[in-house]
């Protein structure tokens, strides 16, 4: 072999190895975006799930709290008409 063949097959070489490595670095570049997007629909869809079970969770919460909140004002207000009563007739205020 001479110096151009030699020469050529160097270039040849290097073109092929530049070659492939755009080759193998596209596709691995689609491939770990096809995996990143599999991968935000996946995290998308369990976020969104999450966020109904705790909106659910929450309705409910708010529901049982108000609730109680409701029992509490009925028995303040009961225990208000007692102390109420009790204080008329200790003080006499029930006579006039």
């Amino acid at each position: 072999m001479n110096d151009a063949q030699i020469w050529t097959m160097i270039g040849t070489f290097t073109a092929l190895m530049f070659g492939m490595l755009t080759v193998v670095s596209t596709l691995f570049v689609r491939v770990v975006r096809a995996e990143i997007g599999g991968l935000r629909n996946e995290m998308n869809g369990q976020i969104g799930g999450l966020r109904s079970e705790m909106n659910g969770q929450i309705g409910g919460l708010r529901n049982e709290m108000n609730a109680r909140f409701d029992a509490v004002n009925v028995r303040m207000d009961g225990l208000d008409r007692d102390v109420q009563a009790l204080v008329k007739r200790t003080f006499g205020l029930d006579r006039e």
